[in-house]
């Protein structure tokens, strides 16, 4: 089924606000800079404080929502579907997913190198689709399985890329990477669950996106806050990168942004560009699915690879090339940009009309249901 211009726009937006959300992290990771204790330099590795800041972003939209509501309340004829009403509550268990997984990856980027934070993030989709199959009661056109195979290909060809050639950072030893690297896999399955999750709850509650995201980042912007004052006293040794050695030293941080006026720009970045991805995320997610949605984040990978060599963050090698060659076709026949090209071949033209047609079948058995088809619903 051909997308509408709005959903194009979706994932126009989230491709860019994502690709400009990740860029800006690891651009305030590159800094380095005085801290609370000495005069000594050291790199900003701060990445809770930086989850904090992300979460914010996301609080900013329940802010966003009510003046919308607002001023559509005193036009003459108001347009705007503030959704139903709902209990806040119902959102805590994705908004601990997000809170979770975020935190996990922001930890794994002080770790490993770019290339394999973002060739690992590609893992999610083969999470959600399985998991959509599994609790959403989705059946996945034979294309799709086909691109979810072909997206475990890429990875993997990306993957012997950064092993092969030695493309890793020369401040992280191979026990970093490979810890990195295992922290970046687990928490895509935590992000399955978030989408999955909140698929489930925009069918059933008709909940506005802004209000949806403002209330995760409520969520997740206070408990990460709090958390941030036993992190201050928790020691973790040689895990950590400040001169303490707990697992978050919020004062350092606020120290070294003091010194380095350039990192609060680099999260100022990541604070904005969140707020419009998940946005956006959140509405591709309910416009279309929770795969569809994990198939764009995946896309990040090249669009971010391409600028991280543009400014000299990466190094060029030909195998990851090949890999994110085969990472965009699995992607597009997932997105069944085949389709169209098929529909001219006469033969084809009657498979392509039945997979579009159970596609759409599908996701309004899911609207019209409300429900999620687990076979159990205990």
């Amino acid at each position: 089924m051909a997308w509408t211009k709005y959903q194009l726009f979706l994932a126009g937006l989230m491709l860019t606000t994502g690709s400009i959300n990740t860029l800006s992290a690891k651009w305030a990771d590159l800094f380095s800079a005085k801290g609370c204790h000495d005069d000594t330099s050291r790199p900003f590795s701060h990445p809770f404080v930086q989850a904090v800041g992300m979460f914010l972003g996301e609080f900013s939209c329940l802010a966003v929502f009510y003046l919308l509501l607002c001023h559509d309340r005193r036009s003459p004829e108001p347009r705007m579907n503030p959704g139903q009403s709902f209990n806040p509550l119902l959102f805590l268990p994705p908004a601990m997913c997000d809170m979770t997984a975020t935190s996990i990856m922001y930890v794994a980027l002080s770790m490993t190198s770019a290339s394999s934070f973002q060739m690992l993030r590609g893992a999610v989709i083969i999470f959600t689709g399985l998991l959509s199959v599994a609790f959403l009661g989705r059946r996945l056109a034979s294309s799709q399985w086909l691109g979810i195979v072909i997206t475990i290909l890429g990875l993997v060809i990306v993957g012997l890329a950064d092993f092969v050639t030695g493309n890793r950072d020369d401040t992280h030893k191979l026990s970093e990477v490979i810890t990195g690297d295992l922290l970046i896999v687990m928490a895509q399955i935590i992000v399955s669950v978030q989408m999955v999750l909140e698929e489930k709850f925009v069918y059933k509650h008709d909940v506005h996106p802004l209000r949806a995201v403002g209330t995760e980042g409520f969520f997740g912007f206070f408990i990460l806050s709090l958390l941030l004052i036993p992190m201050y006293f928790i020691h973790v040794g040689n895990f950590s990168n400040n001169p303490r050695q707990v697992l978050e030293d919020a004062l350092e941080a606020f120290c070294q942004i003091g010194h380095q006026p350039l990192i609060l720009l680099a999260l100022l970045g990541n604070t904005v560009s969140i707020a419009f991805f998940n946005f956006a995320g959140i509405s591709v997610t309910k416009e279309i699915s929770a795969t569809t949605r994990m198939v764009l984040d995946s896309l990040r990978t090249l669009v971010i690879w391409v600028v991280s060599l543009a400014l000299g963050w990466e190094k060029f090698h030909g195998l990851q090339v090949l890999g994110f060659l085969v990472l965009l076709l699995g992607t597009a026949l997932y997105n069944g940009l085949h389709r169209p090209l098929l529909a001219r071949i006469p033969c084809c033209a009657g498979m392509v009309g039945m997979d579009e047609e159970s596609s759409a079948g599908e996701r309004e058995r899911l609207l019209n249901d409300g429900r999620v088809q687990a076979g159990d619903d205990s």
